[in-house]
């Protein structure tokens, strides 16, 4: 493959469009082929050209159909917004930031919907005449808490996937695609989607929720890249009797969050072969790699991607993902830089924290606890055993302790759990709840983080 190509390898794909007998994706009941893809992105690109609306909330669950809306929205110049979720109060808190829906089912009251859906009766089409001058714009939880817009011009997001194509290519021959995580959050929508369309490898269009399901396909496709997160690989070796496969993948990638050593070493038992962690973030894109071989396995930059760290540890990036790839980006992670200019993690130096790889703001979460009428002051921690997951302790209003009094602890969890699922996914909720008759606080008026550590000692 030529430089040229190499470099703009997304540009060129959606500029071209796929061949007609291309398979574009699959699941185990149905094929989209070149053909019928060009086809249905021309007809929804027609309709969006023809829409005032410039922001499009973009979200749907079958991965063919998201594409379609992507190639569309792209060429016809929109601006399409990816939401972390579809949570009401999710989706009311971003209602500002666009015009008009583009999905599988209808999400917000008053705006302007288009359906994604499958059509197959449509006037058969060609590859849109039209150059992809769109952008995407996805959300994180910033230092705030605050759902955080981050703006990808397609340059930026073709940077990347020409990087992934040259860096891992070599090990993905005639390689089909299926995933365990959303395409509705950067790692997702990079390694599923976009560089599967770019590099014209097809993808499966369901998402793989069940270790029966990953087993049909690693039977079914003798080449299989897989892309799945910590915790499912985490619980993926007992799934498969923590025995050697018959089948595996040709590669199985794994970002999001830190992939344990156990973790590593399970997917090598079962599988034969190391997972490729990658590191990043929605605003930075990917910055390094690694097979963890060992605990203390060093990451591996990405070509094109410089590191440095300042006084307290905290990574400084320059990056060709980044809006302005000469500047200087902080970002909160610790980091260590080794000779050979490897870098190993140290934790995080802010309180974001990720849980089943949903990234979340503890400050966020405890806000809006601490709004309901139940709550005096809530505080989050984060424990490590016997796995991932949040405490909470609340120091209860009056009313909360009346309730407490009356119909006890779980009654009280459920009330502020369903309290939170107006903003956060139910796999992002705390697990182990702590009531205290006050928030341990030291003589500053600060939160006493091992105190509350202690909370959960016992249980």
């Amino acid at each position: 493959m030529d430089c040229i190509t190499m470099t703009s390898l997304l540009y060129n794909a959606l500029t071209r469009g796929p061949a007609a007998q291309q398979l574009i994706s699959f699941n185990h009941h149905d094929i989209l082929t070149g053909a019928l893809f060009t086809t249905q992105v021309h007809h929804l690109w027609q309709t969006l050209s023809q829409k005032e609306e410039q922001r499009w909330l973009l979200s749907c669950e079958s991965s063919d159909l998201f594409a379609i809306g992507l190639c569309a929205g792209l060429l016809a110049g929109k601006e399409l917004v990816l939401p972390p979720n579809t949570q009401s109060g999710t989706l009311s808190q971003l209602t500002q930031n666009f015009d008009a829906v583009l999905s599988d089912v209808p999400l917000c009251e008053g705006h302007d919907w288009v359906a994604l859906k499958k059509e197959t009766a449509q006037t058969p089409a060609v590859w849109p005449d039209a150059k992809p001058t769109g952008s995407l714009t996805l959300y994180t939880s910033g230092s705030s808490g605050e759902p955080k817009p981050v703006k990808k011009t397609l340059e930026q997001l073709d940077a990347e996937v020409s990087t992934l194509e040259a860096t891992f290519a070599a090990a993905l021959p005639h390689c089909s695609v299926i995933s365990t995580v959303s395409h509705q959050h950067i790692y997702g929508l990079l390694f599923k989607i976009l560089w599967p369309l770019a590099a014209g490898r097809p993808f499966l269009s369901d998402l793989v929720e069940y270790p029966e399901t990953l087993s049909y396909y690693t039977a079914l496709l003798p080449n299989l890249c897989l892309i799945s997160s910590p915790a499912q690989l985490s619980r993926l070796p007992d799934a498969l009797d923590n025995e050697r496969q018959f089948h595996s993948p040709s590669l199985v990638f794994s970002s999001g969050g830190p992939l344990s050593e156990d973790a590593a070493r399970g997917i090598q038992k079962v599988y034969g072969s190391l997972p490729i962690e990658v590191y990043g973030s929605t605003e930075t894109g990917g910055i390094g790699w690694r097979r963890q071989a060992s605990a203390a396995e060093a990451w591996q930059v990405f070509p094109g991607i410089k590191i440095a760290s300042a006084d307290d540890g905290a990574l400084l990036l320059r990056s060709p993902y980044l809006d302005n790839p000469n500047q200087i980006l902080r970002c909160e992670d610790k980091i260590a830089i080794d000779d050979n200019g490897r870098f190993v993690l140290q934790g995080r130096l802010d309180r974001i924290v990720k849980i089943e790889e949903k990234r979340l703001s503890l400050v966020q979460m405890e806000s809006l606890l601490e709004s309901h009428p139940l709550v005096s002051r809530a505080a989050l921690v984060l424990l490590t055993e016997p796995r991932t997951q949040l405490g909470a302790v609340v120091e209860l209003s009056d009313e909360g302790k009346a309730l407490l009094a009356e119909e006890g602890k779980l009654a009280l969890n459920n009330q502020l759990k369903a309290h939170l699922l107006t903003e956060f996914e139910r796999v992002t909720l705390p697990r182990r709840w702590r009531y205290p008759c006050e928030l341990p606080l030291n003589q500053q008026g600060k939160r006493v983080y091992q105190t509350l550590i202690e909370l959960f000692t016992h249980d």
